[in-house]
């Protein structure tokens, strides 16, 4: 018997990386293999492709999708998306500085003075604050935006300076913690107000998304063409469409002069550190979960409650029934 089968075939509950919609070449395989009452522990990205989910929900499975943990304290320990978003914040900032042709720090020698390259980072998360400090540290001159003007202080900590736009961002994210789209109109001024910053960018970094849908377009066509010829944006939110107009996924392209990078799924490429942190994730998740050695399915628990996706033969999430088009239980 296949080693996988054999997993599925005898496992009471089976801890994954990427299962379901997380999975797109993989789930249909996994949903033969899997039992009734089998616990399923895994990122299933049921937000953007909750397509498998009543597919696991009609063979009884349990399953948890970790991308749902809640931004509260008692879940940091748990919080898959942080974990691997530092990751990705910290090597767009090495693609950058191995793409351009030019170095970041400044420096000062017998031939001249080298001024520090510019930094743009855009959106500052996880992955976006981690992109700054790694930036700082390469000696990059750093700036910085986000729709959130609570997280100023954390930008300015690092050594960053923080661009302040007249544009009002109320309630940018919601009760999860997670970002919220702001509408059509504030991605529009917003984009038109970053104009000049974006122009005098050596580097720019995106890192804006919104849980579910499709990432906010940023950088426009023309912008791109506004940077001066050499300049590199890596986008990561290329997995969902980009926040670059000219980004095209899992690839790199040069637009204008301006190199364009897409990568997907950026922390599998410091595989070491990546599956270490998304070890301890799962672990705080199931320890969580346990009690006396069973499954503890308490609905008052609001790590439980807010990634239990599938249990009893239904789909139970509902932001996920709402995106399958199911009327609410």
């Amino acid at each position: 018997m296949p080693a996988r089968d054999a997993v599925f075939a005898e496992a009471d509950a089976v801890l994954m990386v990427r299962a379901l919609g997380a999975d797109p070449d993989g789930w249909q395989a996994d949903a033969d293999r899997v039992r009734p009452g089998q616990t399923l522990v895994a990122m299933m990205d049921p937000l953007w492709a909750p397509q498998p989910v009543p597919a696991f929900a009609a063979k009884g499975v349990l399953a948890f999708a970790l991308e749902l943990v809640p931004r509260i304290t008692r879940a940091q320990a748990m919080d898959v998306l942080s974990s691997q978003a530092s990751l990705a914040g910290y090597k767009a900032v090495l693609l950058a500085a191995e793409r351009i042709a030019k170095v970041f720090p400044h420096m000062t020698t017998a031939a001249g003075t080298i001024t520090p390259a510019r930094v743009f980072v855009i959106g500052a998360g996880v992955a976006g604050l981690q992109a700054i400090a790694t930036a700082r540290r390469l000696g990059a001159l750093v700036s910085a935006y986000d729709v959130r003007p609570a997280v100023k202080e954390q930008v300015e900590s690092l050594g960053a300076r923080f661009v302040d736009l007249p544009i009002p961002a109320e309630q940018a994210q919601d009760a999860g913690g997670y970002a919220k789209a702001l509408g059509e109109e504030f991605y529009r001024k917003q984009a038109e107000l970053m104009a000049e910053t974006l122009a005098e960018s050596d580097v720019v970094i995106t890192t804006a998304a919104v849980p579910g849908q499709k990432a906010p377009i940023l950088v426009s066509r023309e912008q791109v063409e506004r940077m001066h010829p050499g300049s590199v944006i890596v986008d990561l939110a290329a997995e969902r469409g980009g926040n670059c107009e000219v980004t095209v996924p899992g690839q790199t392209i040069v637009h204008a002069g301006v190199t364009v990078m897409g990568p997907q799924n950026l922390p599998s490429t410091v595989a070491f550190h990546a599956s270490q942190l998304y070890a301890r994730n799962v672990a705080a998740f199931v320890a969580n979960l346990m009690k006396d050695g069973a499954a503890n399915l308490d609905a008052e628990d609001e790590i439980v409650r807010e990634t239990m996706v599938a249990r009893d033969g239904q789909v139970v999430h509902p932001r996920v029934r709402e995106k399958l088009g199911l009327q609410p239980l």
